[in-house]
């Protein structure tokens, strides 16, 4: 019988390193205004949080579907 955590894959390490992509995507995507970044950036960290977040969801769901 094969566990929902084995069918994820990377495990916790890929689950830390989304995570922390994630707040770097925030925290350019919301601090970069007053940073002085140009808006072309903040939009890329905004979608790189988003991708992350919407990634980070499904591998959650997947999990939890067991």
């Amino acid at each position: 019988m094969e566990t929902s955590r084995s069918r994820t894959a990377g495990g916790p390490v890929v689950t830390t390193l989304l995570w922390l992509v994630f707040l770097a995507g925030a925290a350019a995507n919301s601090i970069g205004q007053f940073a002085g970044l140009e808006d072309t950036y903040r939009y890329i960290g905004g979608g790189v949080a988003g991708v992350c977040l919407v990634i980070l969801l499904v591998r959650f769901l997947a999990r939890r579907k067991d």
